[in-house]
């Protein structure tokens, strides 16, 4: 709660673009919650002192424009990118292999989930840059519908509970709850899809017919 506060009071002052450098920075990589970031600018926004379609348009540039800078980084310097202090801390050597594993077995749709998974999420743009496996628009694509989704969940939900802040809580936590299931379900799916798949593949390799 302290730190929504903190926000609150910090977005008052600068308004759209404080959400904006503040996305950014979670975008980079800074330990700051982006849900929460999110819901403080829709607090704001109810309080009068901004448009929330406005800021929900400032969210969504927030959010896309600090992903892109990830995977633009990775995409021009390659491995080199890893030279960098920030980067090295952000994308460690645990982690680039956790992001390699799921690039296989999930493919490009990590860059749709990658939205919904915070400790990951700027290690798996860095990675799908460093590796040239999408193109920009392609990345800027999917994760765009993942902003979709997420962006005007939380800017709406602060917008809505910026005098019932008792209310407002318990509607987050049963967001993030909520997203989490959802990135679940998705996980499960997709797992599912390409199991069959490759079964089919490989149906299709041993099928005398074929051979």
């Amino acid at each position: 709660m302290d730190i929504l506060q903190t926000l609150i009071d910090f977005f008052t002052g600068y308004g759209y673009l404080a959400v904006f450098l503040v996305l950014l920075a979670c975008g980079f990589g800074v330990p700051i919650p982006e849900d929460i970031t999110l819901v403080a600018g829709g607090i704001i926004s109810g309080l009068g002192y901004t448009n929330v379609h406005t800021m929900f348009a400032v969210g969504m540039a927030g959010v896309l424009v600090g992903d892109g800078v990830m995977f633009g980084l990775g995409r021009i310097y390659g491995h080199k990118v890893l030279r960098l202090k920030l980067v090295a801390k952000i994308l460690t050597e645990e982690r680039f292999q956790q992001v390699q594993e799921k690039f296989a077995k999930y493919g490009n749709w990590v860059l749709f989930v990658a939205r919904f998974l915070p400790g990951l999420r700027s290690p798996i743009f860095l990675t799908a840059g460093m590796t040239r496996r999408v193109s920009f628009w392609r990345f800027l694509l999917m994760d765009g519908f993942a902003a979709l989704i997420s962006v005007p969940v939380w800017v709406y939900l602060g917008y809505f509970g910026a005098y019932n802040r008792d209310w407002l809580m318990t509607m987050v936590h049963r967001g993030q709850s909520g997203l989490m299931i959802l990135i679940a379900v998705l996980a499960v799916g997709l797992g599912v899809f390409f199991w069959k798949k490759r079964r089919a593949r490989e149906a299709a390799t041993t099928d005398p017919v074929h051979k």
